[in-house]
């Protein structure tokens, strides 16, 4: 596969790989930093299922065809499962240093989320194209668990729209 891939293509593998050790770094060093356990184990199987992320995109740049139904999907259920029970059991007020570290992978799951939608149009395979929207699915998945986080926390309040 790697060998039909564009150059273009390519360069966009390789900068999602860049942005996934970014994710990688950030959930690993906010697991650290997190006094939440609930969060800490949140963030824990996030930087897992980013270096997932990570060497699947490596995988496409071999010429090797990921199988992502069987790997991801099935730890992306489990973590939310996880994620869900544990985000309401553990208290409605997070502290400030959460509600930053929260903010900051919130923000970065948007952004690393929105290159992946723009990479998916980019590619000829629609192999590829469906395993990058599986990894983008899984991004929002993550997004959706933080948001969930917060506004069990009290840390993310939505504007309610007026009648």
């Amino acid at each position: 596969m790697s060998g039909n891939l564009t150059q273009k293509e390519k360069t966009l593998l390789q900068d999602l790989q860049k942005h996934e050790e970014v994710c990688i770094k950030k959930y690993q060093e906010y697991a650290a930093k997190a006094q939440d356990p609930a969060l800490k184990q949140l963030f824990n199987q996030h930087a897992q299922h980013e270096q997932q992320h990570f060497q699947t995109l490596g995988q496409i740049l071999n010429g090797q065809t990921p199988a992502m139904n069987q790997q991801s999907g099935q730890s992306s259920q489990q973590g939310q499962q996880v994620s869900q029970q544990q985000i309401y059991q553990s208290g409605i007020m997070g502290n400030q240093q959460d509600a930053y570290l929260c903010n900051d992978l919130l923000m970065t799951e948007k952004y690393v989320s929105n290159t992946y939608d723009t990479a998916i149009f980019e590619f000829r395979d629609s192999n590829i194209r469906q395993t990058l929207n599986h990894i983008q699915k899984e991004e929002q998945q993550h997004g959706e668990d933080i948001y969930n986080y917060m506004a069990s926390h009290g840390m993310y309040n939505p504007q309610s729209s007026r009648s």
